[in-house]
């Protein structure tokens, strides 16, 4: 074999080295690609995850409106007047109405029913009780209504309008509790807890902000305050604190 055969079999044989050029611009492309990558990284925490919206109190939402107050009074064919536990239920029942607001108190009489003209004679009493509970007789309207059952006893209803805390319809079941593949609650879930906490809630302006602060009792903070300054313990709070403070 010849010397130039040798020297060219030597070459093909030997590794190919990459060109000097194309390593130098590869390694920029990388670390630029290695810079976005963990940016990304970087900024998970800024990122707002897409999730879906299933909160009860979002789905059952408390709101304030009028509504109104009602409550039915049964009456006997041969009552001839307000009995004494109808009389105590409808005191409870004005308990609520305000009388600052002096909203419209409805007495509605049934017609056409059995106990048509023993309603009429409860009803005259009702108005009395009304007017001696606060209740302006130019704010009192007695109306009349057709008894769905001539041969039954109708109730006397009695209503007025007034602003309540309150939810959205509860019992919807619009769909099979079984399908759970988007991990959401049900329509119904949270609706009575909510539904029960608006119904609790004495002052429906309580929601949208807090109350005036009452004055202070000027002498009792002065007792309190000369207290501490002496560094004592009140008896009061002492009589109902489980620790001893003498030892």
């Amino acid at each position: 074999m010849s010397g130039s055969s040798f020297r060219t079999a030597a070459f093909a044989g030997a590794p190919r080295r990459a060109r000097p050029g194309l390593a130098g611009s590869a390694i920029p492309f990388l670390a630029a690609a290695s810079v976005v990558l963990l940016s990304g990284c970087a900024n998970r925490d800024s990122v707002v995850v897409g999730s879906i919206p299933d909160d009860y109190r979002t789905s059952h939402p408390i709101v304030i409106s009028e509504q109104d107050q009602k409550i039915d009074l049964p009456v006997g064919a041969s009552d001839r007047g307000a009995t004494r536990d109808q009389r105590q239920s409808l005191l409870g029942f004005l308990d609520g109405y305000d009388r600052s607001a002096a909203s419209v108190l409805t007495i509605a009489v049934p017609s056409g029913s059995a106990n048509a003209l023993a309603a009429q004679a409860v009803a005259r009493d009702f108005k009395r009780i009304a007017e001696a509970s606060g209740v302006h007789a130019s704010r009192i309207a007695v109306i009349s209504y057709q008894a769905p059952v001539a041969d039954a006893s109708a109730p006397i209803r009695v209503a007025f309008p007034a602003m309540r805390a309150h939810t959205n319809q509860c019992g919807r079941w619009p769909k099979d509790l079984a399908d759970t593949t988007e991990n959401r609650h049900y329509a119904n879930f949270g609706c009575a807890s909510q539904n029960n906490l608006a119904a609790q809630v004495a002052n429906p302006d309580d929601l949208l902000g807090p109350r005036k602060q009452s004055p202070i009792d000027a002498e009792r903070r002065d007792i309190a305050i000369d207290i501490y300054r002496q560094g004592g313990i009140s008896d009061e709070f002492q009589g109902k604190s489980e620790v001893d403070y003498g030892n």
